[in-house]
Formats: C-alpha cells, structure tokens, sequence
C-alpha cells in the first residue's frame, strides 16, 4: 500500500499516476480542500506528526510513502523522512520543475536573510499569510508592506489578528494579470517564495521584471537525502516501479525517440566534456526529468530499448548516437533508420524517420552545436514487422514517441479502468457524458458542455465499441463522442477497436466516401489520415465530414440503442464539427 501526500498540483497529477495501476492507495491532505477524482484511492483529511505517522504506516501495512506536498512544506518533508527511515519504507519526493536561477533575482536563504538585505521602501509580499510574522521586522523599519493572499475567511482574520490592516491586504484571484495587480500597487519590490512551474512564479517574475521591480526570491527548502527524487508523472511511475514491482500490473518503457535522445545526451558529453556516465538526464516532452541507462561503444554511446511490459518489436533493439561538432545543430538519420518517401508526416520525403518530437528533445537537451546521427544496428530487420513499408518509410523504423514513456495496459486492465470511470460518471448524476481519445480531445469538446462535471469526460483510448456499450448497459441517455480523423476513418469502416495493432486505415473505403461526398481527390500517395484535412477542397469539407460521421453512426447506434449519440469530429486545431 503507498500512502501519497498532497493537497498541490503535484499531489493530484501523483493521485492520477497512482490511479492507473488500479490498486488502492491512501491520499493525504491537511485540509481535504483539494478535489481529486478518486477511484481507487482513498481519502485522508488532517496533519500527522511523526508518531501519527508510524502508527498509519504499521496498521495500514504501508510500503511506499509519496511526498507531493507544498515545497515550503518543511515539518512535513521532515516528518516524511523521519518515519521512512525508523520503519525502512523508502520514500518518494514528487517536486515540482523548476528553472534555472535567475541571478538578476536576489535569493535569500530564508526570511531573516531577506530582512537582513532588503533594501527598499516599499514590498509586496506574496509569500502567503502563514509568513507575515516573519516579515514585520521590515514595517518596524518603516517599510510599506502589503500582503497577497488568499480571499479566505481564516486567512482574513488570520492576518488581522497579527495587526495587518485591511488597506495592506492584496487578495489573488484567479486569472488575474500579474503586471496589473503590481501596477496598481507600485511597490518597489516584490517577495516571492521559489515556487517551481505550477506556481507560476516565472510568469509573476517576469510581470515584476516587466515594470522594473526589484525582486527577492526566498530559496525552496532542502528536502532530505532519503528522497528518491523525481519531477513528473512519467518519473513517479517508474520510480514506484523499481521500488514497488507489484503495484503496478504492467511495466513502463521508453520510446525510440527517448532512446536517441539518451544516447545523444551521453556521446556529447563523452565527446566534448569527457564525461561518461552509467546514466544520463533526459528532459521529457512535459518537461520532467528522467534518467536513462547508457553504454558506450567505439565512437559511439546507446541505450538499449526496454518497452516495458508491453512491448512491440522494438523492444531490446540498441539505439545509438554518434556526433560531431559542427557550429550547427543537426540531426541525422544512420544506418538502420528509415528514409521516408511519401508526403504526410512532420518531415518532409527524403529525410530521416526521426519525429519532430525526439528531433526537439534532443535539441532541448543538448545545448552544444552538434552533429548528431541515430542508427539502428538491428532497424532494417526490425522494420519488415511493423507498419513502415505500408507507410512509404523504407530500410529502417522510425524514432518516434510523443511522450517520451511507453504506458502499458493490458486490453483487460485498460477497459476495466474505461468501465469505472463510466460507472463513475453515471453516478455523478449527469445524464450526458461525453467520450474521448485523449486529453486533446477533450479539451476540444469541453468548452462545448461547460456545465459538465469533470467526471462526465472518459477517455476511450481505442475502445470506442466497449465504451458506447458500457454507456448502453448504465442506461446512459445521451452520448458524445468525440473523435479525431484517425480514427475516425477506422471507425466509419467498423472498426470499433482503432488501435494500429488492429489495423491501418482502409484506403479504398476512403475512397468510396470521398465519392460518396462527390469529393474528387486524389489519395494515392497519402499515408496518414490527417492529411484529408488539407487534399480536400475547403468547399466540399463539409460534405465528405458529413458522410464520414453517418458512416460512424451506422456502425455506432447499434451499440446505444435506447441512447441518444452524438458524434463531433476534431481537426488537428482542435475545431470541432458536427452534423
């Protein structure tokens, strides 16, 4: 059993890691403010001191403690560390991501180094109501202070009993533009804890900066050498799954395209800085940090591919990563690694399969100007098992990975987890939910149902057919279906399972339809779906959408008999089209 700490943003994005491995866990906030959406982790409200604590650990049979909460949370950190050392429990950090320090900022230890250096008239603090005691030395030198917090009743009084006027309180609220809320004031400098990304403080610096104020920066705590550190979603996982083997089902793994990356980010350093590493830093798509194992070889450093437990035939092939300094940044394909040679993907014919996204995480991650070249020892043999002939992508695989992490789920484990939250969003109350592939889809449709609540939005994956007929046997009245040109062209042929292990598009149904809508295109040479988006002529769009969504429709109602379905088609901007 893990019990996880939160009540941040870190803390839910950990409770949904958490959540995808279907097992129980405990989450735990201070107040039980947080709304997360829970349906295998069970909620716990109120702090614990360090006896507390153990006792939980010892009667709930804990085995992994997950640290999420606040960065200033200090007791907690400790109190986190103190209990995993005395009970031999290792120990999670989920710490927030954070940029380099600015040295134009002035970074204070803690509040008495920023009373010691402060040098102003005048300061906003935004450093919370909990920290206002330790900044009244500075009114007792005169300074004018104002205090940012929240618009809470217990915060109010709080800082009213501390002798804080109201004319001194400034109050966030959401949405609210940084630079405004400074201009109105005029402070001649401003106070901020190191929040990390989620607490916006780049873009509050940069609001502060903007109007040439001064601003002090109080240093986020150490956390305790027990941590086993990690700063995303992606880490989380992989951590819990070196540390906790049983508690989730399947194993991650690591795309082709982190692979590169790891193996460029091992040969520049080798090559330029003499460093060789057992493993390496590698900045995912998110921006969280993982580290990868590497080796290295003559002229050469690789990572062996581990697609997790659910691997496809990439998995064990070895990745490598020559280069050479040459004044510019470039990326190169080598032996082993496909060529494509028909229009629609992110690169052009005639360059290397590397994505876009790998070719950006590897410039992301290598600040040299660098020539790097990606080869495959085993690719070309490896390509004839995958879908690459078909696409136009010869002699090699493709380094891909939009992520950077290979998620597992079993067919079983993943329609399973489909089925409760639909169970979930049945007893919400609501009586539409609306389903989708995946966050951009959702995020497309959302601002259509407002009113929704969050539980109204399931993700399908690829399971559109078991889906709708979960929604039909909860007697779901009214079902959107949100979906992207993928797998919608999949779907209006039947296959209500759009997984590429399934099957590829069906050209020659394509084809029909495009002389159904009296759509007069040619699609020899396409190879991917998204490019019907810009072969046919903006005038007849409507008309081939049309047919392709009544397509869907027949093979769809069927599935919802005594439902209502309602089915919007996504571009790759995110427009929403509907019949």
């Amino acid at each position: 059993m893990i019990l996880l700490f939160g009540g941040t943003t870190e803390g839910r994005i950990a409770a949904t890691a958490l959540e995808e491995a279907g097992q129980p866990f405990y989450y735990s906030t201070k107040t039980g403010g947080q709304t997360v959406a829970l349906h295998h982790g069970e909620p716990l409200q109120g702090a614990m001191d360090a006896q507390a604590m153990a006792a939980f650990c010892r009667g709930h049979e804990i085995r992994l403690l997950v640290d999420a909460a606040h960065p200033f949370a200090a007791l907690l950190h400790q109190t986190v560390a103190e209990v995993a050392g005395a009970l031999h429990i290792p120990a999670i950090r989920f710490e927030r991501i954070y940029a380099e320090r600015d040295p134009s900022l002035v970074w204070c230890d803690d509040f008495a180094d920023v009373v010691r250096r402060f040098d102003r008239h005048s300061l906003l603090a935004t450093t919370g109501v909990q920290t206002i005691a330790r900044l009244q030395p500075l009114a007792q030198r005169g300074v004018k202070v104002w205090y940012r917090i929240l618009p809470r009743e217990s915060s109010i009084l709080l800082a009213r009993k501390q002798g804080i006027a109201d004319s001194q309180l400034c109050f966030y609220h959401e949405g609210e533009d940084e630079a405004e809320v400074l201009r109105h004031l005029q402070p001649e400098a401003v106070l901020m804890k190191e929040s990390g990304q989620s607490g916006g403080f780049e873009q509050k610096v940069a609001a502060a900066k903007s109007l040439g104020i001064k601003v002090y920066v109080v240093k986020r705590p150490e956390m305790p050498a027990i941590f086993h550190t990690v700063n995303g979603p992606h880490g989380l996982r992989r951590m819990v799954e070196w540390l906790l083997p049983d508690f989730y089902p399947l194993r991650s793994g690591l795309t082709t395209g982190t692979c590169a990356t790891a193996a460029a980010v091992a040969q520049t350093g080798r090559l330029l800085r003499g460093e060789q590493p057992a493993e390496v830093p590698v900045i995912l798509p998110d921006g969280e940090t993982i580290h990868v194992a590497v080796g290295y070889g003559d002229g050469y450093a690789y990572v062996i591919k581990d697609g997790g437990d659910d691997p496809d035939v990439t998995h064990g092939i070895e990745v490598r990563a020559a280069v050479r300094p040459t004044g510019v940044f470039a990326v190169k394909g080598g032996d082993g690694v496909g060529r494509i040679t028909l229009p629609g993907f992110d690169m052009p014919p005639g360059e290397a399969a590397i994505n876009r996204v790998p070719r950006e995480m590897m410039r992301r991650n290598i600040a040299d100007e660098v020539e790097i070249t990606i080869s495959v020892p085993q690719g070309r043999e490896v390509a004839r098992r995958t879908f690459n002939p078909r696409l136009g992508i010869e002699d090699g695989i493709s380094i891909i990975g939009m992520s950077g992490i290979v998620k597992p789920f079993s067919e079983e484990a993943f329609v399973d987890s489909i089925r409760k939250c639909m169970q979930v969003a049945k007893a919400s109350g609501t009586d539409r939910v609306v389903i989708n592939s995946g966050a951009k889809s959702e995020r497309a449709v959302r601002a259509l149902y407002p009113q929704l609540p969050q539980q109204a939005f399931v993700e399908y994956g690829n399971y559109i057919g078991e889906t709708l007929k979960m929604a039909d046997q909860l007697s779901i009245p009214n079902v959107t279906l949100g979906v992207m040109m993928g797998k919608a062209v999949k779907l209006a042929a039947g296959q209500l399972d759009t997984h590429s292990k399934k099957g590829v598009m069906d050209k020659a149904f394509i084809a029909r339809m495009l002389h159904e809508a009296d759509c007069h295109v040619d699609i020899t040479h396409m190879t991917l779906a998204r490019e019907l988006w810009t072969l046919i002529p903006p005038e007849k769009l409507k008309d081939f959408c049309c047919t392709l969504i009544r397509h869907c429709h027949r093979h769809c109602d069927p599935l919802l008999p005594n439902g209502t379905l309602t089915i919007l088609l996504i571009d790759d901007n995110g427009l929403v089209l509907s019949v």
